[in-house]
């Protein structure tokens, strides 16, 4: 299966997200502020999406509407308030994806 993990800025939750479950799943991450945002190709690549907070879903549905109704969009509910591979976000990570998957 192909996830993708999306948050802010890339820089911590999704990418220590893409990182860790790499060898479960096909994994890419992406943000959605930064200086290379989301993009419609990365978004169709996906077969699951995976992002951080809610707010963030509401933000795909408004970019890419037509693409947003077609996939599976699940929030973890992980606020931005952690650093890169910080052992709490990899528990976090670990318990809200068992939840999912």
């Amino acid at each position: 299966m192909k996830v993708l993990f999306v948050c802010n800025q890339n820089e911590n939750r999704s990418k220590t997200a893409e990182e860790l479950f790499r060898d479960k799943f096909e994994t890419k991450s992406a943000g959605l502020f930064n200086e290379k945002p989301l993009s419609e190709k990365e978004l169709s690549w996906a077969d699951l999406v995976v992002v951080m907070e809610d707010s963030q879903r509401s933000q795909i549905a408004k970019r890419f509407p037509k693409l947003y109704m077609q996939k599976r969009i699940l929030s973890l509910n992980i606020p931005d308030t952690y650093c890169h591979n910080q052992p709490s976000l990899v528990k976090a990570l670990k318990s809200k994806m068992k939840e999912l998957a």
